[in-house]
């Protein structure tokens, strides 16, 4: 008799928020177990971003999230959602036999049965605790093999090519304030500005400013960040999760902080081969603009970041990822209703 297949559901917040990485990362671990489980995807909308092969459900609150693994009974929740709050956890852990969350800083995470902290801060976990920390655990695009063999060809554009882009909604408008410094370097430079979705300002404004300086593209969304960057001589954009497609590619990179969150990250530092200039609120346009000149100048420092970069561990643990996905489902923490287990591990 054929055992029936387990069903892993996985819930996130959009599948455009932080540059496109958690769905990104959604598909590989759905890539890799579908042949195993049957995978349904859980987002706030509706979203053609999700292949037809997958069935995907709506729940745009606590409360509708609830109902809807009530009815699906999933063997195992994979949450990329953020930070989560202890009750909401708690309550779905009444539902759901095992949990893994990505990149969760909240007290829910506490909760969950384990977690993939691909970003990471100060905190050191404790080697039994049931956190996985590291850029290891990062999952790169599939593509990302075949860009970065183009670029072991790559040569400078005349002018250079500048990239930059700050996510989906750019809540401290960085891409503004870096924008408005880059107008005062006096060479030659091809910049593209990117303009995620749901950018919260003005658009027109950026807009005029470009018209204003030959050899300059605002595009917005929908667009290719790998593709872009993989072309590009020096990107410079926000931390999260956008260093990490940087790296590899191995492209000259400096990086902005949207948040206080972003700064306090121990990836991207100049160790790895970035000019990390700290809180993009608080940047001075001499620094940014010598961070801009620098690799232009020297090609010494931009060989220098490029190979550290391309040395970096990411993506060493994707295997991890998927056998912790594996264990989970197949040694579920607990009983539920619904879900029978007289396996279940304590």
């Amino acid at each position: 008799m054929n055992k029936t297949k387990k069903l892993i559901a996985i819930c996130l917040s959009s599948t455009e928020e932080k540059n496109g990485y958690p769905l990104r990362r959604a598909l590989r671990v759905a890539e890799e177990l579908s042949s195993e489980a049957t995978i349904v995807f859980i987002t706030q909308v509706a979203t053609p971003d999700i292949p037809t092969m997958y069935r995907s459900m709506e729940a745009n609150n606590h409360r509708t999230l609830l109902q809807v693994l009530s009815f699906l009974k999933p063997d195992l929740l994979v949450r990329d959602t953020g930070s989560t709050i202890k009750e909401e956890v708690e309550a779905i852990s009444r539902l759901v036999p095992a949990s893994l969350h990505f990149d969760d800083f909240g007290e829910g995470g506490q909760q969950a049965d384990f977690v993939i902290q691909t970003l990471y801060g100060e905190t050191e976990h404790d080697v039994t605790s049931p956190i996985k920390t590291g850029i290891q655990t990062f999952l790169p695009d599939a593509r990302c093999a075949d860009l970065r063999s183009k670029r072991d060809r790559h040569v400078f554009g005349d002018p250079p090519r500048l990239l930059i882009a700050f996510g989906e909604n750019d809540p401290g408008n960085l891409t503004f304030r870096s924008f408005r410094h880059v107008m005062n370097l006096q060479i030659p430079l091809n910049v593209t500005i990117l303009l995620g979705k749901s950018y919260e300002h003005d658009a027109s404004t950026l807009q005029m400013m470009a018209l204003s300086r030959r050899n300059t593209t605002v595009k917005k969304a929908p667009h290719d960040f790998l593709e872009l960057a993989a072309e590009a001589d020096i990107v410079l954009c926000g931390g999260g999760y956008m260093p990490y497609d940087v790296a590899c590619l191995g492209v000259p990179c400096i990086v902005l902080a949207q948040s206080t969150f972003e700064s306090e990250l121990r990836f991207p530092i100049d160790r790895d081969g970035f000019t990390h200039l700290g809180l993009g609120r608080k940047v001075k346009q001499s620094n940014l603009l010598n961070a801009i000149m620098e690799p232009l100048l020297h090609d010494s420092l931009r060989k220098r970041d490029v190979d550290r970069q391309l040395a970096l561990p990411l993506g060493e643990e994707a295997e991890t990822v998927f056998e912790t996905v594996r264990y989970l489902l197949e040694h579920p923490k607990r009983a539920v209703p619904g879900k029978p287990l007289p396996d279940v591990v304590n």
